[in-house]
């Protein structure tokens, strides 16, 4: 650890993703930074566990048949992630990483496959998510006359240019609503909701009627479909050892340019004046003592929710539930309820829109394995989210995305509901810029938005992360 200066340009509180990607890309910048956590590693609520850590976290004991089962894996060979996230191959995050070079720090593998479900039991379907007219061609999602729309929409949307009325069809693209969009092209409802939820991304369906939306809806479906072309399979990649790799990548990056970084020191008080933060009282502790004291004062200050009750609200509530699964054997019964559209996948995503199981959010389900290095041989992580909708009985809100698994897990890790935050103020009267909470998508475009946000607010102009330093970005198939 370096010494501790008198006064840092940055304090940087929690070593979630947010916080650094933030302290990297401001030390690559040259501001002066120290970085901070109370705990005794990365990642925050962005980190990942092995299974040692998640059955102290959340008290699970595993029943006779599960140690049994687990009995010859180590500890150290599960990775398990917190929140369950997916990179978009040609998302915001992964254009940051490969500006910034992190990217030599990680190595990412292709998630196999992107799935929705249409309908429920018994008439469910779950397939692949189409994202070309070819594709929406072969769909088993959509009718004959269906996919002749599907493939019409998708044709327009590639020709579609923002600035060019005439590849507007016709439609008043700024007062429009997607609805409007789909009602031209004829698009059932069934075939609306994969495309605004499993394309779009979309987890309501508040964009359907929302005028304003309908090129922002497009470009979303188009990063989607320039993702899936990119690596082929799927839009997603995921960094091999877990997520909570990506916080560590940023933090050497920050180290490297003279950033500092302290776990396990717990901020005792705010410094204040004239109504700002100016700086903090802390101490670093230590297992064989009372820990070193100090005291530093900060120009801007960004932290994690956790760090400023006060200053946050409650915008919702998270429930997820983690599951271990075991690999039955291929020519079992149950093998053939275990992902049983996903043709043996090692991975994968699916999205179970709202409307299909009575619900105002969408459940995520996303399955990791041996192949990402999250899990031994042999076994599987699946973990189900979506907004809490229902206080009385909140588990039960996931139960629809358990049913998908087909097996019964060995082991499940499920706590509360978690609030969601986000700041009151934007920082700047108080001289604290704090981050979102990480929501219920399966992705981190909702979390770079954030990041850049934050920055705009701290430096007062866009975030460029174009030409920070040149790196390349190689994506195991």
């Amino acid at each position: 650890m370096d010494e501790i200066a008198p006064e840092y340009d940055v304090l940087v509180l929690g070593t979630g993703l947010t916080e650094c990607v933030l302290s990297g890309v401001l030390s690559v910048q040259g501001k002066k930074v120290l970085h901070i956590d109370r705990n005794d590693h990365y990642g925050g609520e962005a980190a990942s566990m092995n299974l040692d850590a998640m059955y102290k976290k959340y008290g699970v004991t595993p029943d006779k048949q599960a140690q049994e089962s687990l009995s010859k894996t180590r500890p150290n060979d599960w990775n398990i992630d917190l929140v369950p996230k997916l990179l978009i191959a040609n998302g915001e995050l992964t254009n940051i990483l490969i500006s910034t070079d992190v990217t030599k720090y990680l190595e990412f593998k292709q998630i196999a496959g992107s799935f929705v479900q249409q309908g429920r039991s018994p008439n469910e379907k779950v397939e692949k998510v189409p994202s070309t007219g070819p594709e929406a061609v072969n769909s088993p999602l959509m009718g004959i006359f269906e996919k002749r729309r599907a493939r019409n929409f998708f044709k327009w949307i590639g020709e579609y240019q923002r600035d060019d009325t005439a590849t507007h069809q016709g439609l008043d693209i700024p007062h429009a609503t997607m609805k409007d969009v789909y009602t031209k092209f004829g698009l059932e409802a069934t075939t609306q909701d994969f495309i605004g939820h499993a394309m779009a991304l979309y987890t309501t369906d508040d964009y359907l009627n929302t005028k304003g939306r309908v090129h922002e809806t497009l470009e979303r479906i188009k990063l989607y479909a320039t993702s899936m072309n990119r690596y082929g399979k799927s839009p997603y990649i995921y960094p091999l050892y877990g997520l909570g790799e990506l916080p560590q990548g940023f933090a050497r990056l920050s180290a490297i340019y003279g950033g500092t970084y302290m776990l396990n020191t717990d901020v005792d008080e705010f410094i204040e004046e004239g109504g700002k933060v100016i700086g903090i009282k802390a101490t670093m502790k230590h297992d064989d003592g009372p820990g070193m004291k100090f005291e530093t004062k900060a120009k801007k200050i960004l932290a994690d929710p956790s760090y400023f009750p006060g200053k946050v609200r409650v915008t919702g509530h998270l429930i997820k539930a983690i599951y271990i699964l075991r690999e039955p054997a291929l020519d079992s019964a149950e093998a053939k309820k275990f992902l049983p559209y996903t043709k043996k996948s090692d991975s994968m995503q699916l999205i179970i829109p709202q409307s299909q199981v009575g619900r105002k959010n969408d459940i995520y389900v996303a399955i990791l394995g041996a192949a990402q290095n999250v899990a031994p041989k042999g076994f599987y992580i699946a973990i189900v989210s979506t907004i809490a909708e229902n206080d009385a009985n909140p588990h039960q809100e996931v139960e629809e995305g358990r049913k998908v698994l087909g097996v019964e897990p060995l082991v499940t890790f499920m706590g509360s509901s978690i609030p969601l935050y986000e700041p009151v103020e934007g920082g700047e009267n108080d001289n604290v810029f704090i981050s979102k909470s990480y929501d219920a998508t399966s992705h981190f475009e909702t979390t770079t938005d954030d990041i850049k946000n934050i920055y705009q607010r701290v430096e007062g102009k866009p975030l460029v992360v174009e030409g920070l330093r040149e790196g390349t970005f190689n994506v195991e198939q």
